[in-house]
């Protein structure tokens, strides 16, 4: 079972630390936890993933980060392929691809975000699996440590999860193509946690604005942690 925070562009270092300081004493057994805070709050620490990363080891790319300030705070995990990346920043399948790999080849546990935008959903599962399918060009489904996180994105911080039935047949059709943990992502919340962690083939979740608050959080690492026992 796996429960990530995704803060986006939230926190500060200071409050990043002090984040982590909440969830020190807390016991995870059997839970993987993750937590990815903007670029100029990551500090070591086992828990932490970048939000994004550049596929080079450094260079002349204004604006962006790359292994070599990764490896500074021991950095092996990164989360590639968001929607915001995608539709807001209009990252290509290509270059997601790209940075998939490198990563890849330098080991690095990546959670990986696949999802359909709303006209898509409603032309039914058929439309939005060849959607995702699209996302899955040039990405290694059978690496190690892929970490995959359904996000539809007219659920991404809109207060609006996707039902249960949707979550169940989409989780459903990605298992078909790929071994690796998948997660549910977009508006998770502590009222819908516990029917989502229930659903056949939902590994986990990454949370969005519902894990700003540390308690939050941590009544859904517990939650989680009821659901294997």
């Amino acid at each position: 079972m796996i429960v990530a925070a995704n803060f986006k562009m939230h926190k500060t270092r200071k409050e990043t630390i002090e984040y982590l300081k909440e969830l020190e004493n807390m016991e995870f057994t059997g839970v993987k936890v993750a937590v990815f805070p903007p670029f100029s709050a990551l500090v070591e620490n086992d828990l932490i993933g970048a939000q994004n990363a550049y596929p080079a080891q450094n260079g002349a790319y204004t604006g962006e980060i790359g292994l070599e300030q990764l490896n500074e705070f021991n950095i092996k995990r990164v989360l590639l392929g968001h929607s915001e990346r995608r539709h807001i920043l209009n990252e290509s399948q290509e270059f997601i691809a790209k940075k998939f790999d490198f990563y890849k080849n330098e080991g690095f546990e990546i959670f990986y975000c696949v999802g359909e935008p709303l006209e898509v959903r409603k032309q039914g599962i058929k439309a939005v699996m060849e959607y995702i399918k699209s996302q899955f060009e040039g990405i290694d489904l059978e690496y190690e440590k892929l970490i995959i996180a359904y996000e539809p994105v007219w659920a991404i911080g809109t207060g609006v999860s996707a039902t249960t039935e949707e979550i169940k047949e989409t989780h459903e059709e990605i298992r078909k193509l790929t071994s690796a943990p998948i997660l549910y992502g977009g508006s998770v919340k502590l009222n819908n946690i516990n029917e989502i962690l229930d659903i056949p083939n939902v590994d986990g979740v990454l949370v969005g604005s519902a894990s700003l608050d540390v308690n939050t959080f941590k009544e859904m690492i517990n939650k989680a942690k009821e659901k294997i026992q």
